[in-house]
């Protein structure tokens, strides 16, 4: 590689930095040969860890069907695909471009709607594409705080600050975790938002989408259900249908819970929101895309198709049998009175006895168990998020039942809980890992 630049980034932490440059300049001295060498090594590297030695309980990602996973190698993906099927602006796309249309048909299928847009590269995107479809700059908006795990792309740091909108907070009911609508009603009534937002990084309960949109309706607002962790469940049919009881838009992300390729969705019934989504995506902001994700999210499809309603079932009973196995042990795990651990493959733990959600995440990652801290209507905690979220989409695919709930349990709690070294546990955890190497819920 060419000399490495002397550039320093001031605003990266300046550990974090010093070590990004001390590899950096390992990379540069090497020759070609020997890079690509390291690209396949850390490739198998990871491979191992991640799909053969560890616990992933991370909510926000999936292991794919090994069909899909080989379609983004396809060649299809180097080639650019502009405008509609049978009208695209290079030539020769006749047979590539029938996977657009496939694609389409079977998402409207599994979700009940009648438009989708997949030209999308991210989660975080669709909320983008969202917001362009019904805001304008300067435009207010109502969407969950981080405090009750609004997704960042809502806020004023990500897509909804970019693009120029005014975020005020979705009224919250912590003890019930819940939409407080009276006072929703109230605040609605005095802001007037051109956009409420439902949902994020966390649910562990259905939220009343229908009482939501009866109150945008009275102050002339849409309503948009985020989906990018519950997209699995819902295409299952296992949890609220947040279309059918009356969200305008719902996007979502296509890897997490749904278990495709890394890529974004917009879902709608709404033919003048669908027509704004289409020219966001082309000629707008995304123009070509990538057709071998496109392939692969036609077999990740056909898994839920096939599978959707037992997966989506199974990632509910994993996540109540885990909760209230880590709970007879001794952790603390939310929950609401009179509702429960929770209805969804999602479960939180508050965090404060371990000092905050990353920490707790950071104690449980030698052990090879990997999770990621989470915001709760709870007392907060100074530089870190109070609680830890678990999820239960990946251990289904690989075969995990309630049964085995209880071992995961247990090597959770002799971490958090007993406050054994991870180092102690980690063998353990590969052992029982080694136990569920087949995919389940995949064609």
């Amino acid at each position: 590689m060419a000399t490495p630049s002397s550039s320093y980034r001031a605003w990266v932490p300046a550990a974090l930095e010093a070590a990004i440059i001390t590899r950096a300049a390992h990379y540069h001295s090497l020759p070609a040969e020997k890079l690509e060498a390291e690209v396949h090594q850390l490739l198998r590297q990871h491979s191992r860890y991640m799909d053969t030695e560890c616990l992933n309980l991370y909510a926000g990602t999936n292991v794919m069907n090994p069909r899909a996973q080989k379609l983004l190698a396809s060649g299809v993906g180097s080639r650019p695909s502009l405008g509609y099927p049978g009208d695209k602006y290079e030539m020769g796309m006749q047979y590539a471009e029938q996977l657009e249309i496939m694609a389409a048909e079977l998402l409207k299928e599994i979700f009940h709607c009648q438009f989708v847009e997949f030209r999308v590269g991210s989660g975080s995107l669709a909320n983008l594409y969202a917001f362009m479809a019904t805001c304008k700059p300067g435009d207010r908006i109502m969407a969950f705080p981080a405090s009750a795990a609004g997704h960042v792309t809502h806020h004023a740091e990500g897509a909804a600050g970019l693009y120029g909108l005014e975020v005020q907070a979705v009224p919250f009911d912590g003890e019930q975790m819940a939409i407080d609508l009276s006072e929703l009603r109230k605040q609605a009534r005095e802001l007037k938002p051109k956009l409420i937002v439902v949902a994020g990084s966390l649910c562990l309960f259905p939220y009343d989408v229908a009482g939501v949109r009866a109150i945008a309706d009275e102050v002339g607002a849409y309503v948009l259900y985020d989906a990018a962790h519950m997209s699995g469940l819902i295409a299952g049919g296992a949890f609220q249908q947040p279309l059918a009881e009356g969200a305008h838009l719902m996007t979502m992300s296509t890897y997490k819970s749904f278990g495709g390729p890394p890529a974004g969705l917009v879902l709608t019934n709404e033919a003048a929101l669908a027509q704004k989504l289409d020219a966001i995506a082309y000629p707008g902001l995304t123009a070509n895309f990538d057709l071998s994700k496109t392939a692969a999210l036609i077999l990740a499809a056909l898994d839920i198709h096939e599978h959707g309603k037992a997966y989506a079932q199974m990632c509910i009973a994993n996540a109540q049998a885990l909760a209230a196995s880590l709970y007879a042990r001794g952790c603390p795990v939310h929950v609401v009175e009179g509702r429960g651990f929770t209805v969804s493959h999602h479960i939180a733990l508050p965090a404060h006895q371990w000092g905050g959600g990353t920490k707790a995440s950071r104690l449980l990652e030698p052990a090879n168990i990997l999770t990621s801290g989470i915001g709760l209507p709870l007392e907060p905690i100074a530089g870190d998020f109070n609680a830890v979220r678990l999820g239960t989409q990946e251990l289904t695919r690989w075969g995990f039942i309630p049964d085995s709930m209880r071992d995961v349990a247990e090597l959770i709690c002799r971490v958090l809980v007993k406050s054994e070294a991870p180092e102690t546990v980690r063998p353990e955890v590969v052992a029982l890992r080694r136990n569920f190497q087949d995919l389940k819920f995949v064609r």
